[in-house]
């Protein structure tokens, strides 16, 4: 099954990024059409963030973020089978690559943290290639066990290190870290139900990772967020990078509010390319109930 998937992976990102995001677009709205569960997972999500306003915006929000969900989904073709030389080239700008160097100029090490938003995967190949030292992402295994061997060599090509969501890829971020390098992390996956704690998300609690807290609480690290943004018409990306607008306290709860809220801040920017449909409310087996309000 890896061999074909491969051979799948690699026609599809062989085409011209306007016509693969043409079919991702197409595959999106299917799903729109033939998933009730998909529709009603993104309806009631972006609902709920009150980010559209009217009911009528808010289904035009619906049906766009399910086209570029289905562009997302496509695009891991280019990120896991394209070398780093032709994602550049998709890259049309950078914004906020000051920031980088000012860490690197300080000896800093570099946590990037980036949402389900836009295209983080090619957003974050295109980071690495521009660093002076490997990059470590953090990364939950498929649930399809046959895609992780092809997504892991593909987040390699240009020498990036992955490292799976277990206290033995926490320890390799923290190693990558005080030698000074980067990790990547996306901070609004569910953890496991001793590694987080409630926190509002839009309005709902939604258990929320402690680890991007501690791991910035260590000393000389900066903490950076980026963004893939997508381009209309498949005309390329655009990587934005800023720093943290409020710093962790260390405070468990507070520090899980104030993750949530950078998240809210960039789907703000971008809200049709926030991926809607994950379940972000669910609680893991072993989690506490959430509470009524946090």
């Amino acid at each position: 099954m890896t061999r074909l998937a491969r051979v799948v992976l690699q026609a599809l990102a062989a085409l011209p990024l306007p016509l693969l995001h043409l079919l991702g677009s197409l595959l999106g709205r299917a799903m729109y059409w033939l998933s009730p569960k998909f529709r009603a997972q993104i309806r009631a999500n972006v609902a709920n963030s009150k980010t559209a306003g009217s009911y009528q915006v808010c289904e035009q929000l619906v049906k766009q973020s399910a086209a570029e969900t289905g562009k997302g989904a496509l695009e891991l073709a280019i990120a896991w089978c394209r070398q780093p030389a032709y994602i550049d080239q998709l890259v049309k700008a950078c914004h906020g690559w000051e920031h980088v160097e000012a860490a690197l100029a300080a000896g800093k090490g570099l946590i990037f943290v980036t949402p389900h938003l836009g295209s983080y995967d090619i957003a974050g190949r295109y980071i690495s290639t521009r660093l002076p030292f490997a990059l470590t992402a953090m990364y939950r295994p498929p649930k399809l066990a046959w895609l992780e061997p092809i997504m892991n060599a593909g987040r390699q090509q240009g020498g990036t290190k992955t490292a799976p969501a277990t206290s033995t890829g926490v320890r390799l971020l923290m190693k990558a870290l005080k030698s000074g390098e980067a990790t990547i992390i996306l901070p609004d996956q569910v953890p496991g139900s001793g590694e987080g704690v409630w926190a509002p998300f839009f309005g709902r609690p939604a258990f929320t990772m402690s680890l991007l807290p501690r791991l910035a609480q260590m000393d000389n690290v900066a903490v950076l967020w980026f963004t893939g943004e997508r381009l209309p018409h498949g005309r390329g990306f655009v990587v934005h990078i800023a720093p943290q607008s409020q710093p962790f306290c260390g405070q468990r709860e507070q520090d899980a509010a104030i993750l949530n809220a950078e998240v809210e801040r960039l789907i703000a920017r971008f809200p049709s390319q926030y991926l809607w449909s994950y379940n972000r409310y669910k609680r893991p087996a072993g989690a506490p109930p959430a509470p009524e309000s946090v």
